[in-house]
């Protein structure tokens, strides 16, 4: 098993950072009848915003102009409009989504506390804002959301590809594999819910270094120096657990929560969150018996070019982490 690891760790594209996929999120909130506050986020790399625009179908009229500012890794856009024509039952769109790779997510919050959440992608770029939407509708959003987060958090999965390489045995593996699930549930629903506030950019440093840990855990085993994640994964996988889930309630509150479904929306993207963990876990574990009935002579070659792969990487995150929570410290004067 240690060994498909292995090649999964080495045949994955090194990102410069994890998160790369990263949705806009489009607010239209209703302030007055017909008149509506717009908050429109779009991702940045660098310097350069993701040229998408937000339209409607009907006639309008801007009652402010447009400002932009930028906020971390994003570039946010606020404005008031009134529409002259009933919002409801016209077309929402983001152009230029079609010729990128990432999706957006709108918002709309009307006056008599009603809302309308829907999924934009590359390929259906625009969408009908109906006149009521259903509990449902709202469950599929942040489930798919969930699933995907998960698929594309690089950095969680080598935390979770870490831990499979530690753990002996199917009892333990399960075990470990729920500690983690239990531990990120709690402080997910903890501070997406208000209840517990925590910096991001020190939560996405530790949760890098906890990837260095357990990477480093794997190299003593190997060395025939069994430490605390190597005798008692699930307790490890607990304890960092509980950071993770804040990196997930960090990746929630950059699209918000419909009014009115929150509970909802968290409980499915949790849901979504650990479908995409166990399809993760499923595929390498069949992998892992394809590579063991064909490669059987290069585990050990694998599972040390494995663990050092999972290092290095999370240990360039941790210094890259620092270094941005450094820089944006002295930017806002230690108001972070």
């Amino acid at each position: 098993m240690i060994a498909i690891f292995a090649a999964w760790g080495l045949a994955w594209p090194t990102p410069c950072s994890a998160h790369e996929v990263r949705p806009s999120y489009l607010e239209v909130r209703e302030e007055r009848p017909g008149e509506f506050d717009v908050l429109f986020k779009t991702p940045m790399r660098g310097q350069l915003r993701l040229a998408l625009t937000a339209t409607f179908s009907g006639s309008a009229e801007d009652l402010t102009p447009m400002t932009t500012r930028a906020a971390v890794d994003a570039a946010v856009q606020t404005w008031r409009f009134r529409a002259l024509v009933p919002l409801r039952g016209q077309t929402v769109r983001i152009d230029g989504l079609q010729n990128t790779m990432t999706d957006a997510l709108v918002r709309m919050v009307f006056l008599d506390g009603t809302n309308w959440v829907r999924r934009l992608t590359p390929q259906e770029p625009a969408a009908m804002i109906p006149l009521q939407q259903t509990g449902w509708s709202v469950a599929g959003v942040y489930l798919r959301l969930g699933v995907e987060h998960i698929l594309f958090g690089i950095d969680h999965l080598l935390f979770v590809l870490a831990l499979l390489i530690l753990t002996r045995g199917t009892w333990l593996l399960v075990k470990t594999v729920t500690a983690f699930t239990v531990a990120h549930s709690i402080t997910l629903a903890l501070a997406t819910l208000g209840y517990v506030h925590v910096p991001a950019a020190p939560v996405e440093a530790v949760i890098a270094l906890s990837i260095v840990f357990v990477a480093g855990e794997i190299v003593h085993l190997q060395q025939g120096r069994e430490g605390l994640a190597a005798r008692a994964p699930w307790l490890v996988a607990f304890t960092f657990g509980l950071l993770h889930g804040f990196g997930f309630a960090g990746a929630l509150r950059e699209v918000g929560l419909p009014e009115g479904h929150v509970p909802l929306a968290l409980l499915f993207f949790n849901i979504g969150v650990e479908i995409g963990q166990l399809l993760f876990i499923a595929a390498t574990v069949c992998l892992s018996f394809w590579f063991l009935r064909f490669h059987r002579s290069r585990i050990r070659w694998a599972s040390v070019a494995t663990s050092y792969a999972i290092g290095s990487l999370a240990m360039f995150w941790v210094i890259e982490r620092i270094a941005a929570f450094d820089v944006a410290h002295r930017f806002w004067g230690g108001n972070t």
